[in-house]
């Protein structure tokens, strides 16, 4: 199967309920015995996940 990637822009708000949920998510698991392989993985790739600034730069180029 191929894969797809796709690509989310989060402000910093959104990352962190996005980690809070997946390590509530990793929590229950571990609290029901279950693997949280999937999870654990899925939380790194979030962690680890480039960022890109964005944002207006004022530079000598920029209208006076």
């Amino acid at each position: 199967m191929k894969e797809v990637k796709r690509i989310l822009t989060l402000d910093h708000v959104e990352y962190g309920v996005l980690i809070n949920a997946l390590n509530q998510m990793r929590n229950g698991l571990i609290r029901q015995k279950r693997s949280t392989d999937v999870v654990d993985d899925l939380l790194l790739k979030t962690i680890d996940a480039p960022t890109e600034k964005t944002g207006k730069r004022k530079g000598r180029d920029s209208a006076r």
